[in-house]
């Protein structure tokens, strides 16, 4: 029984399933016939409204292109009136308002490239033609209008105004143009000179190079690099050149420089070595200043243009120098070509940096080229010197053997050797990378040796040969003291020194030798002598005394300390000797007839007229 009523529940539950699904199919059926329907009334809508779309699609292609059209319209319209507004400030020309102008120009230029990218419009071809003569006539313009702002800011430098660029230590002493700036010594000027700061001049207003700037710009945008170039290259390089007319640069030759005085050279060497300073640290720096900012952003032509500008000043400056270099060789020119070497080493940097351009560096490589020119004229001049002073035959004797002229010239031109002995190391070293301590000291050595070469063939001029000595010693003696007083004595060192005062002092010992080897006393033969022997020895004594008295108190020992140890040196000689001969013999005289007649002198009489001995007296001096 419960089997039967639980299969009959699961036969109830299944017809039941069977027949919701049998409704559930015919749904489906009925909502796929009405689905099918739509889709077929929608083909149908779609196929009707086809002839619409198609139209609406056109209408609206139409519009875009009559809003494209209408947009290019005003455009072209915008440009036309553009190009209508720079006519008419370009017709006006720059004089009224240069900015303006340029404005205009870039304007100008702005349609016409408009115009240009949109030629497939009919009129445009009338327009561009238009434009470019425009354009054309603007540049034309704008070129005069750069030729005249440049020449009416473009003024020669005045020469004061310049020197008060220098640092206070090199302006010139009384201020007049071409003076030599006012320093004591070659060393003191060295100093000066590291140290200086110098000040460029302002040659041209701030508020201009702008517009020239702009002006030029515009000039090289249309094409007109050259027709810039030369308006450029005219206008500054003629005031340029002014402006060292004005401080006193002139262009000379080698044959102007050798028919000039020695004076006069020497004044214009000086000169020049301040012209080159002002020029270079000044003039060529503040020239590269307003050429780079005017023609700034064109590198090959603002280098270009810089140095045609300066190429014929430079050129007038080098030409001097080479000039000098060139000329006839002189021991006189030596210090001046040191001068002119040192100006050029000093410059060296600023003339690397101004003229640092491939179109600068044929002036670049002459101002090198002249440093050493310079420096081996100098180097030449070295070698002529210690020739010259070795070979000197100047017929001007020293009467009373003092220290001759040569001497003092020569040891005065070795103190200034060493006063430039930072500058002669860097000489030294453009052509030998030895020591340059080493090479001065064997240069100075050489002209030490050739110098007392020369005194020695002088000496042989005197016929008394006590002079001769007295001259070499005195000679000698000067040139010691002279070292030991220089720099000249840390080179030569301590044994050049004592080896020369070992020469005085046989020079001073030869002439005492000379002189007073014959002294009372003094002669080896005394014992036995009878009263007649002992007038005899007097009477010569008196008379050899009296005359080398007469003589040698005209000499000359010029150094006070010298002079007095050689008189001590001869008393020592004499009156140790003549006290002994007249204690030992004079008692034979006095107690005889007219004993004054051969003792005519006492010792004190004798060392009172040693101390007339090299004071250079003259014959009526000694008279009185």
């Amino acid at each position: 029984m419960g089997v039967t009523k639980v299969m009959e529940a699961l036969n109830e539950r299944a017809t039941f399933v069977k027949e919701s699904l049998q409704k559930s199919q015919s749904i489906t059926d009925s909502m796929v016939s009405i689905l099918g329907s739509f889709d077929s009334r929608l083909s149908a809508l779609e196929t009707a409204m086809r002839p619409t779309q198609i139209r609406t699609h056109s209408i609206r292609r139409a519009h875009e292109n009559i809003d494209k059209t209408l947009t290019v319209a005003e455009l072209m319209l915008a440009q036309f009136d553009l190009t209508r507004k720079a006519e008419a400030k370009i017709l006006r020309g720059p004089h009224e308002d240069l900015e303006m102008y340029l404005e205009a120009i870039n304007q100008l230029r702005s349609c016409l490239q408009f115009f240009t990218s949109n030629k497939s419009f009919k009129p445009t071809d009338t327009v561009i033609t238009h434009a470019n003569n425009l354009l054309s006539k603007a540049i034309s313009k704008l070129e005069d209008e750069f030729r005249n702002l440049l020449a009416n800011h473009s003024k020669p430098v005045e020469p004061d105004c310049l020197f008060e660029c220098l640092p206070n230590t090199l302006r010139p002493s009384t201020g007049e143009q071409g003076d030599e700036p006012n320093t004591r010594s070659h060393s003191e000027h060295q100093k000066n000179v590291q140290n200086a700061v110098y000040t460029p001049p302002t040659i041209m207003l701030p508020r201009v190079l702008p517009l020239l700037h702009d002006l030029a710009h515009q000039m090289v945008q249309a094409g007109h690099q050259q027709q810039l170039f030369r308006i450029y290259r005219d206008t500054r390089a003629a005031v340029l050149e002014q402006s060292l007319k004005k401080l006193g640069v002139e262009r000379l030759s080698k044959d102007d420089v050798q028919k000039m005085q020695w004076e006069v050279l020497e004044a214009k060497i000086g000169n020049w070595i301040h012209y080159m300073r002002i020029a270079v640290k000044l003039l060529f720096v503040a020239e590269k200043k307003i050429c780079d900012q005017i023609l700034d952003g064109v590198d090959t032509l603002r280098d270009q243009c810089f140095a045609e500008v300066t190429a014929n000043s430079v050129s007038t400056l080098l030409s001097f120098g080479e000039a000098i270099a060139k000329s006839k060789r002189s021991p006189e020119k030596l210090f001046v070509l040191l001068d002119m070497y040192e100006i050029m080493r000093e410059l060296h940097s600023e003339i690397e940096s101004v003229f640092g351009s491939k179109s600068c560096v044929e002036m670049r490589d002459s101002a090198f080229s002249l440093t050493k020119r310079l420096a081996e004229t100098a180097q030449e001049t070295f070698v002529d010197f210690e020739e010259a002073v070795e070979k000197d035959a100047t017929k001007t004797a020293v009467l009373d053997g003092t220290v001759h002229p040569l001497t003092s010239y020569v040891i005065n031109y070795v103190k200034f050797l060493f006063d430039y002995r930072t500058t002669l190391k860097q000489l030294f070293q453009e052509f030998d990378d030895t020591d340059p301590d080493s090479q001065l000291a064997t240069v100075t050595i050489r002209i030490m040796q050739a110098l007392q070469a020369n005194l020695d063939g002088k000496s042989k001029q005197y016929r008394d040969p006590a002079l001769t000595q007295l001259f070499l010693m005195n000679n000698i003696h000067y040139i010691v003291r002279s070292v030991r007083r220089s720099e000249a004595k840390d080179l030569l060192g301590d044994d050049w020194v004592q080896i020369q005062r070992r020469i005085v002092q046989q020079h001073a010992n030869q002439y005492k030798r000379i002189s007073w080897a014959k002294a009372p006393g003094g002669e080896s033969n005394n014992a036995g002598l009878s009263r007649a022997g002992v007038k005899d020895r007097f009477k010569t004594f008196n008379t050899q005394f009296e005359e080398l008295h007469l003589r040698q108190s005209q000499w000359t020992v010029p150094d006070s300390e010298l002079r007095e140890s050689l008189r001590l040196a001869v008393a020592e000689v004499l009156l140790p000797a003549f006290r002994s001969f007249l204690k030992r013999f004079g008692p034979m005289i006095e107690n005889g007839k007219n004993p004054q007649k051969y003792i005519r002198y006492s010792p004190e009489d004798l060392e009172r007229m040693l101390n007339e001995f090299f004071e250079g007296k003259t014959w009526n001096e000694q008279k009185r």
